[in-house]
């Protein structure tokens, strides 16, 4: 009977890790930047409002 190759096993283990780790990280980058450009669309307006003064307050 063959013997386990635990370090082989290990290396695959953090392989693997790795990888999840790596496309988490994207996943979240890219929702971030969605966030980001939808933040700014829905800003526009509001910012353009707050740029004119009103005559209310004399």
């Amino acid at each position: 009977m063959a013997k386990p190759n635990y370090a082989f096993a290990k290396h695959q283990r953090d392989v693997a890790k790795k990888k999840k780790k790596e496309e988490k990280r994207k996943l979240k980058e890219e929702a971030k930047l969605q966030q980001d450009a939808e933040g700014e669309e829905l800003q526009t307006p509001e910012e353009d409002s707050e740029d004119q003064p009103s005559d209310d307050q004399s």
